[in-house]
């Protein structure tokens, strides 16, 4: 790469010098020596003409960063860093800070100025660059045309997982279509006046890996685009979203309602921490209407929280309903819809106040990443990333990169395993070796009714009984060649657990009873193989009991 005159672009700690020999840059094609013309510079900061043959020698941790793989995917600090100096030198520090780490609206400003290109694979935005200006990576101000980062051609799901949040709303702009990967815990000011801005909320900016990062901002952006949202915040886990919510939304010595049917490590965390807060949980059916208006009317209560549809058995909660109940009593409602998807159910416009979704599940969709997220108004999602950035369990922004990775097919993966388990649904309610079937989709399902109202597909987990005992069941899931017995869903690929060994093991069979876990329930996760393949693979194992 030739260069003219280096101070002028570098700070001074960068030597630059004409022998290609003393740089250490190999001399292959892939490394960072390149010919004249082969080389791109940033316009009229750079004149080739007066600096043929100037190799720039970077420190070795410099080198390590800008490598030409990590260039061309944009995935390291150093990079990142490059790109967002045009944000600092573009941003308006008498701009209001923007409620929470929002993309949308410095992306749609970028999108009218124009592009420098750096090297072959990172452009700037801007004019001019100055590699001598603060290179803090900036929380992008918000505008009043931030609709502009939602442009109306996207009006499906599928392009919204797709483009929301990276086509025209990601902060980061690069000539690569995937969304760069910030591997970084901290962020720098250039002077401790921009630092006293930023505290003063002056000035927007990143600040500490645990409280933002440009990836995950990205992944937000994303997730509220399908939800809805005003603002949503993602976190390590499902049961960290879980909890995390719980905890900052249910005041010490409160009240919350809950649903027999629900993921047992939340039910755990209910009966077993909630209470040692002084918070009290009543438990209802997920159709007991009657005993939700009781628990309202008799206590003062703040949340009412479940899944819709259940695990395992899918029942569904009439959303619509459950919100108008709990707002004349000033509770409010999170839906837990992580078996349904954004797809599916659209939790918020049916009247709850915040949805959350185990992101580990079908946003990833790869059985690859961990990744929880709550979706909602700015207020209440704001409230509960506050209580976040104190507890910690921050999304690593590669687990971000893969979330956003398997949302990019999230819409043609759900339909093939909606078509997939309502289809396996209706061949095993006819099947003289299963007791019963648990789907939403099927007119047996006793909400069968309210999901047709508020669903738009059933999911792609059917849970059902073998007509046997606990030996007649493993056999059944042992004879199975394609499912991995593993716990989990949502996956590309088919998942079966038998849940009273996965889950509810170390509990006697009287007391998995209580929670209506038989010895002969199967939970199948379908995932996105062919549908003859699954099921002459599920009947064979049929035969074999």
């Amino acid at each position: 790469m030739a260069v003219s005159s280096c101070p002028r672009v570098f700070p001074s700690f960068f030597e630059c010098r004409s022998d290609p020999e003393s740089s250490g840059a190999p001399k292959t094609s892939g490394g960072w020596q390149r010919k004249p013309s082969q080389s791109r510079f940033f316009g009229s900061q750079l004149n080739s003409a007066s600096a043929q043959g100037a190799i720039l020698r970077f420190p070795p941790n410099f080198v390590r960063q800008l490598s030409t793989k990590a260039r061309r995917n944009c995935s390291n600090i150093g990079v990142a860093q490059i790109v967002a100096a045009s944000w600092s030198n573009n941003s308006n520090p008498s701009s209001p800070p923007p409620a929470a780490a929002s993309s949308s609206a410095a992306a749609a400003t970028a999108a009218t100025e124009p592009i420098a290109p750096i090297g072959d694979d990172v452009a700037l935005v801007g004019k001019e660059v100055d590699l001598n200006a603060n290179l803090n990576l900036e929380l992008p101000l918000e505008t009043e045309d931030k609709e502009e980062a939602k442009p109306s051609i996207f009006s499906c799901d599928g392009s919204l997982a797709i483009h929301a949040g990276e086509r025209f709303g990601r902060g980061i702009v690069t000539d690569a279509i995937t969304t760069p990967v910030v591997n970084t815990s901290a962020y720098f000011f250039k002077k401790t006046s921009e630092l006293i801005d930023f505290k003063e909320k002056r000035k927007a900016s990143f600040e500490y890996g645990r409280y933002g990062n440009p990836t995950t901002v990205v992944l937000e952006e994303k997730i509220s685009a399908l939800e809805g949202a005003e603002s949503t915040m993602i976190t390590s886990s499902g049961m960290n979203i879980s909890t995390v919510m719980l905890m900052a939304l249910v005041p010490a010595g409160g009240h919350l309602v809950t649903t027999t049917d629900c993921y047992r490590k939340t039910r755990i965390f209910i009966e077993n921490f909630l209470p040692k807060m002084g918070i009290k949980a009543t438990v209802i059916d997920p159709a007991d209407v009657g005993a939700l208006e009781s628990a309202l009317n008799e206590n003062n209560v703040s949340l009412f929280f479940t899944e819709s549809p259940t695990n395992p058995f899918l029942r569904c909660v009439d959303i619509k309903l459950v919100s108008e109940l709990c707002h004349k009593k000033g509770a409010l409602v999170c839906i837990d819809g992580t078996f349904a998807t954004p797809l599916n159910q659209k939790a918020l416009a049916l009247g709850a106040d915040l949805v959350l979704h185990s992101a580990t599940k079908y946003l990833g969709g790869h059985n690859d990443v961990l990744g929880g997220c709550l979706s909602g108004s700015e207020k209440l999602v704001t409230e509960v990333r506050t209580l976040h950035h104190v507890l910690g369990g921050a999304l690593n922004p590669n687990a971000a990169y893969l979330i956003l990775r398997g949302m990019k097919t999230l819409h043609l993966r759900v339909q093939q395993q909606n078509s997939t388990a309502l289809r396996m649904a209706k061949l095993l309610e006819a099947h003289p070796k299963v007791a019963h079937v648990y789907y939403p989709g099927l007119p047996s399902h006793p909400e069968h009714e309210l999901a047709m109202r508020q669903m738009t597909g059933f999911g792609g987990v059917v849970s059902f009984e073998v007509d046997g005992d606990l030996n007649t069941t493993i056999q059944f899931v042992d004879s199975l060649n394609i499912p991995y017995i593993a716990p989990s869903f949502g996956g590309c690929e088919s998942i079966v657990d038998q849940p009273a060994i996965m889950s509810y093991w170390d509990l006697p069979q009287s007391e998995r009873l209580k929670y209506g876990i038989k010895d002969n329930l199967v939970r199948f996760s379908f995932g996105v193989e062919d549908f003859e393949d699954l099921k002459a693979d599920i009947l064979q194992a049929l035969e074999a009991i």
